[in-house]
């Protein structure tokens, strides 16, 4: 027999509750379609779906540097660096210090670099992006479209060159082979 561990409560619930079940999946359904999807990753985003953004509006919003969570590898701190094991330890005020001067340093080198690099690297990054849009848009897809279309045909042509010269000439060698037989020995 089977003991009372195994055994499930089953309710059974009345049309009335279906109806409010139903009405209440519809009006999530609704704020499915209300609410604007998540943006895409910027890997896979494209310039026609990003917001251009103003300087005002990006010296407003101090917040949201990083949006789509690029730089999270980014993210260290004194105790991903460095931890002392129960074991081992230094004087408390050593370690507060140390965090303090490990922070500092952080904080003001990276300060001092992006006064300095800041706005050349994003020039060059900026120029670099629209050199490579430009080979891509004038010069990569133009050539991509220009082989699908003459493809087709080259491959006709190549397919009766190989029918016609090479099959016969590599048949002919096979066969004058066929006759050859290898014999090794040892002596």
């Amino acid at each position: 027999m089977m003991s009372d561990e195994y055994l499930v409560d089953c309710n059974i619930e009345d049309g009335e509750d279906e109806e409010e079940e139903e009405d209440d999946y519809a009006a999530e359904e609704m704020k499915l379609y209300l609410v604007a999807p998540p943006p895409p990753p910027p890997q896979f985003s494209s310039s026609t779906s990003s917001v251009s953004i103003t300087p005002e509006q990006s010296l407003q919003d101090f917040g949201s540097r990083d949006p789509h969570g690029v730089n999270k590898h980014l993210q260290v701190e004194f105790s991903d660096v460095l931890a002392e094991p129960v074991s081992t330890h230094t004087y408390d005020r050593v370690w507060v210090y140390s965090g303090i001067g490990f922070k500092s340093a952080r904080i003001w080198s990276y300060r001092c670099l992006t006064v300095l690099c800041a706005v050349p690297v994003s020039l060059l990054s900026g120029l670099l992006f629209a050199l490579l849009a430009c080979l891509h848009i004038w010069c990569l897809m133009p050539c991509i479209q220009v082989f699908h279309t003459c493809l087709p045909c080259l491959r006709s042509l190549w397919m009766s060159v190989v029918h016609i010269f090479i099959k016969p000439l590599c048949e002919s060698v096979s066969r004058c082979y066929t006759s050859l037989y290898v014999a090794l020995s040892k002596d």
